[in-house]
């Protein structure tokens, strides 16, 4: 008897461990078979009916855990799992006597007591479930210390809510909501790797933590780990494949690759679970802007916009067209947000920008700057810059890469041909140069590529002579400079499908030019430049995703670009004719003989399709991406002088550049 309590006991810890997994289907499969040997067995029933639950299986699963309850009345979490399946059939009132009865049972069942509060909710019994909360609260202190914590994560008093978040992790170091929690608070500061290490955790105790893998989901999409990110979104869309969020999350990953059919699928399969969601329009619409399909595009924003007539992303989305036009009951719906009040600091900001290019294009150019104006100076305030700290570092490559050092090093590297990086600020014209490359047969586009600043990371974590870039390479070997290019070769490697050559045109990476150089001997530098005045606006006036910090106020953006010039005159006598200037009035007014330097300093015979560069279709996931779709136009080439007198600030400061001559 004793070795069958044994054998019995050994099955339902390995039903449930496979429960906890996540591994649904197996543990059903494992509860069927003990309950042949064990039959009407509470535990196995019990296992049974949350597997059937957690495959969206409500209505068996409801037969199952009667069937237990039945064996064992006093099983409180038997009580608690006919709940859900309950919920899940819309019978929120019997699923509230269930929970009542669980809590009977069982008066310390942290998680009953969370779903009764909003089993409450749901019936419309609101001062029940405030109570049943409140009731929570008593019982279990630390979930009042965790409330608090989350309301003021909720009020953007992030560092607050991280000291108590740390401190309820010290008190229990397994707390798989805390952690979620501490995940979620590092997500929002921009610490993408805290954030998957902590949410790795998670879902390493808890595999069936559906919302951790969807946060390691968005933390691994930010760090471009997009076969983790896809992964992690497929797993949660496992745990619950009725649920909206894990296919948001797939779509989001799979719309930073070159696999966009599957990205709209997964939104639109998420539009069918959740018609009245309207950050699926968002997803959806900025998926197919990126592949050209404009009109659908501007479909998509729309839908979101009826769903959600406030949603001010939408409508920046719909100007960051750049060839979209608002109509006159679009302005007005814009304005009357604005003046409404209430909104948040965010939506403040992306109606701002929209409603600039909105009048801008009604050549309302007072109006628009003061728009840009009002976007710019609250977006400076959520943005970490220090303008000082640029320009120390700035001094610090040009001090480290020397003739010196360029000698040292000037026969070794990683003799990869292949990647041609296009380099300047943004807004210079950049996107049209890699349109041109692009079309061409050898050439293939993927974005812009983390990887060049990973290498810093990289070089950091070495501590070469105890230092960090750049002064870490007086101490490096001829071979490490080839490990790090072939690094590079294989970190991108993933964004690659097999043509001969490739382009980076992360813009940033014009301050790593004499590194990529020194790693990749045989890599093309391409600097994309424009007048001052006309990239300084057009970074003013762009809403940037994420980064570019340094844009969103005039005397900055003049200091940055005074930076940026003294970086390319750097390398310009540094390395003489490693790098190409291409300047976009010239690119615009003679085409065929821009287009002819470009490719014979890339090396690269000519081919009649790179000036067709506005028939090739690609994914652009740049703010010019619908422009790149057209034929060479010259409209924003002098654009400055519209705004000349609220940009006296910034032409102060770029007087300098101004001077020099062409």
């Amino acid at each position: 008897m004793t070795g069958q309590i044994k054998a019995a006991k050994a099955s339902f810890e390995q039903a449930l461990a496979l429960l906890r997994s996540g591994a649904a289907v197996m543990a059903e499969r494992a509860s069927r078979t003990a309950l042949e040997k064990y039959p009407d067995d509470a535990n196995f029933l019990a296992v049974l009916g949350t597997a059937l639950n957690r495959q969206n299986r409500a209505a068996e699963a409801e037969v199952v855990l009667r069937q237990a309850i039945e064996a064992d009345p006093g099983y409180a979490k038997a009580h608690e799992s006919l709940a859900h399946a309950l919920l899940a059939l819309k019978r929120p009132a019997d699923a509230v006597a269930s929970l009542r009865q669980a809590l009977s049972l069982n008066p310390s069942l942290k998680s009953a007591q969370i779903t009764l509060s909003q089993a409450l909710l749901s019936t419309g019994q609101e001062q029940e479930a405030t109570d049943a909360f409140d009731e929570l609260l008593r019982t279990h202190p630390g979930m009042q210390r965790l409330a608090q914590a989350a309301e003021l994560h909720r009020a953007g008093q992030l560092e607050r809510a991280e000291a108590i978040y740390r401190e309820l992790l010290r008190q229990d170091p397994d707390d798989v909501t805390v952690m979620r929690l501490c995940g979620m608070l590092a997500l929002d500061n921009g610490n993408y790797r805290n954030a998957a290490v902590l949410l790795r955790r998670a879902v390493k105790l808890a595999p069936g933590f559906r919302m951790a893998w969807i946060d390691l989901c968005r933390a691994q999409t930010e760090l471009h780990e997009l076969d983790d990110a896809i992964a992690s979104a497929h797993r949660a869309i496992q745990l619950a494949p009725e649920r909206s969020g894990g296919y948001i999350a797939l779509g989001n990953a799979l719309a930073r690759t070159n696999r966009t059919d599957e990205a709209i699928a997964a939104y639109r399969r998420t539009g069918e679970i959740r018609p009245d969601n309207a950050e699926i329009a968002l997803g959806l619409g900025n998926v197919l802007k990126t592949i050209g399909r404009q009109q659908e595009a501007i479909a998509a924003y729309r839908d979101g916009i009826r769903l959600k007539p406030d949603y001010a992303e939408l409508y920046w989305s719909l100007s960051n067209l750049k060839t979209f036009r608002f109509t006159p009951d679009e302005v007005r719906a814009m304005e009357g947000a604005l003046q409404s009040g209430g909104l948040p600091e965010n939506a403040i900001v992306h109606f701002c920008f929209a409603l600039g290019k909105a009048y801008e294009d009604s050549g309302n150019y007072a109006r628009a700057f003061a728009s840009f104006e009002r976007g710019n100076a609250l977006r400076r305030t959520q943005e970490q810059y220090d303008p000082v700290n640029t320009e120390q570092i700035g001094e610090r490559i040009r001090g480290v890469f020397s003739p010196q050092l360029v000698r040292a090093h000037a026969d070794g590297g990683f003799p990869d041909i292949a990647p041609i990086f296009i380099i300047g600020l943004p807004r210079s014209g950049s996107t049209l140069i890699e349109q041109i490359l692009a079309s061409h047969s050898q050439v293939e586009a993927t974005h812009e590529l983390p990887e060049g600043g990973r290498l810093v990371r990289y070089i950091d974590r070495q501590r070469i002579g105890g230092k960090t870039y750049p002064e870490a390479l007086h101490g490096i070997s001829r071979q490490s400079f080839s490990d790090i290019g072939r690094r590079y070769a294989r970190e991108t490697s993933r964004y690659r499908t097999g043509k001969p050559r490739f382009i980076d045109k992360m813009p940033n990476n014009f301050a790593l030019v004499g590194l990529l150089q020194l790693a990749m001997p045989n890599a093309r530098f391409i600097n994309a430049s424009r007048d001052p005045r006309d990239t300084c606006l057009s970074c003013y006036k762009q809403l940037f995703a994420r980064g570019q910090s340094f844009t969103y106020d005039l005397m900055e953006l003049g200091d940055y670009y005074i930076e940026y010039q003294r970086m390319i005159d750097h390398w310009h006598q540094l390395l003489p004719g490693r790098v190409l200037d291409v300047r976009y009035e010239e690119v615009v007014a003679d085409l065929e003989t821009q287009t002819c330097r470009i490719l014979d300093f890339c090396g690269l015979p000519w081919e009649d399709a790179c000036l067709r560069y506005y028939a090739t279709e690609r994914a652009v996931r740049t703010a010019s991406s619908e422009q790149v779709r057209r034929p060479i136009y010259g409209d924003s080439v002098g654009m400055w002088r519209h705004y000349e007198a609220g940009l006296a600030p910034l032409l102060q400061v770029l007087a300098p550049v101004l001077a020099r001559p062409d």
